[in-house]
């Protein structure tokens, strides 16, 4: 709202409006939209997709359609849930200060509401338009993200991102099940490649943002083990990443297209884990070098996710 509509208010007797209430009044749709955290939820829509198409049971493309709207859904609704919570750090953390909440433009009563009517209604719209077992994981990884990670293990121990990255990986497999209503081999394994490819990514992005974290309080692996060992994990968890790519191939769940694209991609990934692990930069105090290493490894295994789960589905319609 702006002075030249506030000042004639006040002229006639209104209360002034505080700050809080100002700021509130300048909330927009894309404030709303950022709780959803949609560069997250890209990520999620797209590997649930990729789960979908994957399975031998070709779903109805409006109830498919449906499924990834919960999916998306159900993602933003844990973003907007774990902003609630963790406004505190936050606002701490220069990287997320100007969160719609941190920042004033949202209320947190308001953030919550959002993100439980959400998670309550992307579960059970999944359950009417799919089946119950995909409404179940798909409850099952909110309540996750939510309880086991947000609210317990990213406050409490450097391991957080390892056990947490599970609430991560559950998009492919919900794509699968919305599909074919049960589980198999290849829905686990979709659910281990991500489960292995989240602490090289995500420690990747802590090494460049130890400050905040350590600002925060937030005990993230730089912060607690420093930047050598959370090198090395890098290191150990992309070399462990790689076999498990390989597995769809080796039990036959997928063709050599993918097995050789996961191979490459793989390989490519352990260079840049190398990088990281060579580098012998002081990391505190220098999150704005643009050619760090792990910014380089964290933007690449955000590209290759993406070509190695296209890949994936693009192998099934080869058919070798």
């Amino acid at each position: 709202m702006s002075d030249s509509v506030i000042t004639p208010l006040l002229a006639h007797g209104e209360t002034a409006f505080t700050a809080d209430e100002m700021r509130l009044m300048g909330t927009t749709a894309q404030d709303w939209l950022a709780l959803l955290k949609p560069r997250v939820m890209s990520l999620v829509v797209y590997s649930a997709i990729a789960g979908m198409l994957v399975a031998p049971v070709p779903i109805n493309p409006v109830m498919g359609a449906i499924a990834i709207i919960c999916i998306a859904t159900a993602a933003g609704a844990s973003g907007a849930i774990n902003m609630w919570y963790d406004r505190d750090i936050d606002a701490l953390m220069r990287r997320t200060a100007n969160r719609p909440i941190p920042a004033g433009r949202i209320s947190p009563a308001g953030a919550l509401g959002f993100g439980l009517t959400l998670a309550a209604s992307s579960v059970v719209l999944m359950a009417l338009a799919t089946n119950m077992l995909a409404a179940v994981i798909l409850a099952g990884s909110i309540g996750f993200y939510v309880f086991i990670y947000t609210m317990w293990l990213k406050r409490s121990t450097p391991q957080n991102i390892v056990i947490g990255g599970a609430a991560g990986a559950f998009p492919p497999m919900i794509g699968w099940v919305a599909a074919t209503g049960s589980l198999s081999v290849m829905p686990v394994l979709l659910f281990a490649i991500i489960f292995f490819w989240t602490p090289p990514h995500f420690w990747s992005l802590s090494l460049f943002a130890s400050a905040d974290y350590e600002r925060a309080g937030v005990p993230m692996l730089p912060v607690i083990a420093g930047a050598k060992s959370t090198r090395r994990h890098v290191m150990a968890y992309t070399l462990l990443m790689v076999p498990v790519t390989l597995l769809p191939t080796l039990l036959g769940y997928a063709g050599y297209v993918y097995g050789a694209a996961a191979l490459a991609l793989g390989l490519v990934f352990v260079w840049y884990s190398w990088r990281v692990l060579r580098d012998d930069q002081d990391v505190s105090g220098v999150s704005l070098t643009k050619n760090l290493p792990a910014r380089q490894a964290f933007k690449y295994s955000i590209l290759y996710l993406f070509i190695l789960f296209g890949v994936l589905v693009a192998d099934k319609f080869i058919g070798f």
